[in-house]
């Protein structure tokens, strides 16, 4: 089993940021895998640091946890809402293509479907779908 964390972190203008990798398409939330020993918190707080720069201030809200069978088998991944922060340099060692700030109205048509799923999940209300 695998288990990965995504940041939903949402700026005081209320924009979403996203991020681009150099090895995937589209846009998505941004986040990565649990390392052994570490805690969910402690990997989404880790992931966030390296690939945009944001740097958690306040405690992070679990919205979602969810299973990614589809894609890798006994993945599951946890969804995370941030909204206390402040942004610093990234180390993203090259993983990440590009970063972007969007509202909500304005996201870019390449979201990931995961991403997308998840963003209707929060910004609709619609129930969390169980699958990635």
């Amino acid at each position: 089993m695998t288990l990965g964390v995504r940041g939903l972190a949402i700026d005081g203008e209320g924009r979403i940021l996203l991020v681009r990798h150099t090895y995937l398409p589209d846009w998505w939330l941004p986040g990565g895998g649990v390392d052994r020993g570490e805690s969910l918190h402690d990997a989404l707080v880790r992931e966030m640091r390296e690939e945009t720069g944001l740097v958690l201030t306040g405690p992070a809200t679990l919205l979602s946890i969810h299973s990614n069978e589809a894609h890798f088998r006994g993945d599951h991944v946890a969804v995370y809402l941030i909204r206390d922060f402040t942004t610093g340099p990234a180390s993203q060692h090259g993983e990440i293509a590009e970063t972007g700030w969007f509202a909500p109205d304005a996201l870019p048509d390449a979201l990931s479907r995961g991403s997308r799923a998840r963003l209707g999940e929060y910004l609709d209300g619609v129930p969390a779908d169980p699958r990635w």
